[in-house]
């Protein structure tokens, strides 16, 4: 088995949630769940962040004429489901359900077309980024693959090859957040808490008082530099472990 991730990133305009996502940085989306046949494609995501946020994200679920994973820009004329599951101040979880026309695709499709059935798909959303990762077979044709991908996306976003590993208990797992650089937010959020003094002891500024200074609410500053901080430790932990199997099999 293998794993392969990449990323679309989509222009303004192309796609609501992403619209959402970008205007409301502090917001997120991971699946649950994705399922796909021939003809039909159901998923469970959850999503996190401000109220507001996550207004906007229901709202953008639930236009009739746009189903979330669909690759065409326009109304493609599919039958779409949309149920909330849950939600609570900070977190949204939403079903939705979408009957297929002939000029709908989308990523699981392409996938089906190109790599067959019996594939694991997991998704993130940040900002106009959308991270994918499918488990498929280690004979499958990724580059057919991905070559066809490319050309149904055409200008709505840019897509990016992030990694293409082995599965398996002697191939070392690495995360999929730590396969690219941080998002911009986070390193300008990051850069700017370090020139401030924010890491120093004592510290010269607070958190209020960085982003007064950087002009973005204070919620979303905590946010940007908690992520930015976690995928720090995680890639650190990680490189550490690397290490320490690498000197023991010397």
């Amino acid at each position: 088995m293998r794993e392969f991730v990449f990323a679309l990133e989509y222009e303004s305009g192309a796609n609501p949630v992403a619209d959402v996502l970008a205007e409301y940085p502090a917001a997120s989306i991971r699946s649950l769940s994705c399922h796909v046949t021939e003809d039909s494609l159901w998923r469970v995501d959850h999503a996190e962040g401000p109220p507001e946020a996550l207004e906007a994200l229901e709202d953008a679920y639930k236009t009739a004429d746009f189903f979330a994973d669909c690759l065409v820009k326009d109304d493609c004329g599919a039958e779409c489901e949309v149920q909330v599951l849950d939600r609570s101040s900070d977190t949204l979880v939403v079903y939705t359900y979408w009957d297929r026309t002939d000029i709908c695709t989308s990523v699981p499709h392409i996938a089906l077309e190109y790599l067959g059935e019996g594939l694991l798909f997991e998704t993130y959303r940040e900002g106009r980024r959308y991270r994918w990762r499918i488990v498929l077979g280690s004979d499958a044709p990724i580059h057919e693959f991905f070559d066809a991908l490319g050309e149904e996306v055409g200008e709505c976003a840019g897509i990016e090859m992030l990694r293409l590993t082995e599965l398996g208990p002697e191939h070392n797992r690495i995360d999929p957040d730590n396969d690219r650089p941080l998002p911009s937010e986070q390193q300008a959020a990051l850069q700017s808490a370090v020139e401030y003094g924010y890491y120093e002891t004592p510290r010269r500024i607070d958190l209020s008082e960085l982003a007064e200074r950087l002009d973005v609410p204070r919620s979303t500053l905590s946010y940007r530099l908690r992520r930015a901080e976690a995928s720090l430790a995680t890639a650190f932990v990680t490189d550490e472990r690397s290490v320490e199997t690498h000197t023991a099999e010397l």
